[in-house]
């Protein structure tokens, strides 16, 4: 599935700007897929938050996790799903628009701020790619998330299913 990466692409000099470091795809742990297209959509499953150092965030907003903590995990798992784009279209160049997000956040039963949270995910799509990073989204709390992961987001892509579309001039790319 992996492609080779064009690191001059508009898109790639904008992550590069903007200071935003990928972690390294991550393997699926049972029985599924990161991605699947079909056509010009891209459905991504769950991606965790996951550093550049392959570290993964635990534990339960509300409880052991504060919001700001919460946020930047969400961050972190926008850039795990950054990631994954990357590997399965050889750059983000293809990406048209982030159409749907979802964030499902471990939270105590009293805990409030889900949309917050997740906030970190949808601000790393919109930065990176402007209005076409604004999307649908869904953020929900539960009681647990697989090993006390913090939280997990799942994306709904349109992508070019031929070339890429961007064309981000010198001037916003800062």
């Amino acid at each position: 599935m992996s492609k080779d990466i064009d690191s001059g692409s508009p898109v790639e000099r904008r992550l590069t700007a903007l200071g935003l470091d990928l972690p390294n795809p991550f393997a699926p742990v049972g029985s599924y897929v990161n991605a699947v297209q079909a056509g010009e959509l891209l459905v991504l499953g769950g991606h965790v938050p996951v550093d550049t150092h392959d570290q993964v965030v635990f534990g339960k907003l509300g409880a052991d996790l504060s919001v700001a903590a919460g946020r930047e995990a969400a961050r972190l798992a926008g850039l795990s799903a950054l990631s994954t784009i990357r590997e399965v279209l050889g750059g983000l160049d293809r990406v048209r628009r982030i159409l749907s997000l979802r964030g499902v956040v471990n939270a105590t039963p009293d805990f409030l701020s889900h949309t917050q949270v997740i906030d970190g995910a949808s601000d790393v799509f919109i930065e990176l790619f402007g209005d076409a990073g604004k999307h649908a989204r869904l953020a929900v709390g539960v009681n647990s998330l697989p090993a006390n992961i913090a939280l997990e987001i799942e994306l709904l892509v349109e992508v070019d299913s031929g070339n890429p579309v961007w064309n981000i001039g010198d001037s916003s790319d800062s």
